[in-house]
């Protein structure tokens, strides 16, 4: 099939059993192998036959909860997890083409060791890393460390002039984590490695760099002790549901997962966010937007609803979430995919109600979908995550601009 502009990315979003809280009690689930490698890697195995372009693994600092800001004291749904960025570098391994986005809290950790993690995961696969970075207004997240105060924040607090006080704060210090993340990776330039033996030299030490970030939160000097990864710059996404992410997205990130009810709301996010992106003097930069759906998918019409009523039953109630549910076909879903790109969308990533059973039909029935439609590709043809989105790999920052001499080109810039 010819490559299109008209081509989507699609992810899928991994989260214990599944994205409803009672799949983990369904006959094909795998609660007892939660916590092994052996069961992320057979989810991400499949996921990279169905072709997708990534996989994002969920992360916390506290227990999940029902509650967005709150811990509850639920025993029938499931609790704990494994460290998302060391899932992913144990499957890195395992997979050849599939981009591996694990999500790190960055409200609590500190910006020096994540970039070193990603640098590994990115040597470790490849060229196949990426991060999801999220904040937290827990209260129960802050009482880990006792370095700061806990935003005394709720839900129906967001849009009084406080809440978006805190919110400004927890955004714009992720915008100043990105910022030391993305500096961290260009601190090696590409050939600061010599590993001349006979002149017992290693690096060239000119070739490292001090990064010397002063924010409000946090300085850092630099350089990495990491060399600069495989793709230069690991792609770098955000979940966003308002306008303080959105610009988070516009201003920092490669990806922006977001949640819109409809084909309008898509539009408009689209709009808020791309004018964020061009205020922070990015317009012509690719940054992917990418449509959250939790899916509940069946071939049989009406067997999809069936099942999540079922699995609502079961919990004692429908869940909230922040994403839109869709409940039915791959060809219904399929409809709506394309009609949400044309609402400005260059991709989607899925969240699978239950697991194995909605990943499956995520590759082996809507991925064949998408292909006869002509807009998903039917085999991987780039071996970076940034090759798999059309981003290119980025110059580093701190080294020389290359001459033509250095580059291998004439006076007219072509090839010689």
């Amino acid at each position: 099939m010819p490559r299109s502009s008209a081509l989507l990315h699609l992810a899928v979003a991994l989260d214990g059993a599944g994205w409803h809280p009672a799949a983990w009690r369904e006959p094909d689930a795998r609660p007892e192998a939660l916590f092994t490698a052996g069961y992320w890697a057979d989810l991400v195995a499949e996921a990279e036959r169905g072709l997708l372009d990534l996989v994002t693994i969920e992360d916390s600092l506290g227990l999940q909860s029902a509650h967005p800001f709150d811990p509850d004291e639920r025993t029938d749904q499931v609790r704990g997890r494994l460290d998302a960025v060391l899932i992913a570098a144990r499957i890195a391994p395992l997979t050849r083409h599939i981009g591996l986005v694990p999500t790190a809290v960055v409200t609590h950790t500190e910006p020096f060791h994540l970039s070193k993690a990603v640098a590994t995961l990115d040597h470790v696969s490849t060229g196949r890393a990426g991060i999801r970075v999220k904040v937290s207004g827990r209260a129960d997240e802050a009482a880990h460390f006792g370095r700061r105060p806990a935003p005394d924040l709720r839900i129906e607090d967001l849009d009084t002039p406080a809440g978006r006080a805190v919110l400004r704060d927890l955004f714009g210090e992720a915008e100043d984590y990105v910022e030391v993340l993305r500096r961290l990776w260009d601190s090696w330039e590409d050939d600061a490695e010599i590993r001349d033996a006979s002149t017992g030299r290693f690096i060239d030490r000119a070739k490292l760099h001090y990064i010397d970030f002063e924010g409000r939160r946090f300085s850092v000097r630099g350089p990495s002790i990491t060399p600069r990864p495989p793709q230069g710059q690991p792609v770098v996404a955000a979940l966003a549901h308002r306008g303080e992410p959105y610009r988070l997205v516009g201003r920092s990130a490669d990806i922006g997962f977001v949640t819109p009810r409809d084909a309008d709301d898509a539009r408009a996010i689209v709009a808020e966010v791309r004018e964020a992106q061009a205020a922070a003097g990015r317009a012509g930069e690719t940054v992917h937007l990418f449509g959250d759906l939790v899916v509940f998918l069946d071939e049989a019409p009406g067997a999809a609803a069936e099942r999540r009523a079922r699995l609502d039953r079961r919990a004692g109630a429908a869940p909230a979430g922040d994403a839109r549910v869709f409940t039915g076909t791959p060809a219904e879903l399929g409809d709506l995919l394309q009609e949400w790109q044309r609402a400005g969308l260059t991709g989607f990533r899925l969240r699978p109600g239950a697991l194995p059973h909605d990943l499956e039909r995520i590759t082996r029935r809507l991925v064949p979908e998408l292909q006869r439609r002509g807009i998903f590709r039917t085999a991987y043809e780039a071996s970076t995550l940034r090759g798999l989105l059309g981003l290119p790999r980025p110059a580093n920052r701190y080294a020389a601009p290359a001459t033509p001499a250095a580059t291998g080109t004439g006076a007219a810039g072509t090839a010689v």
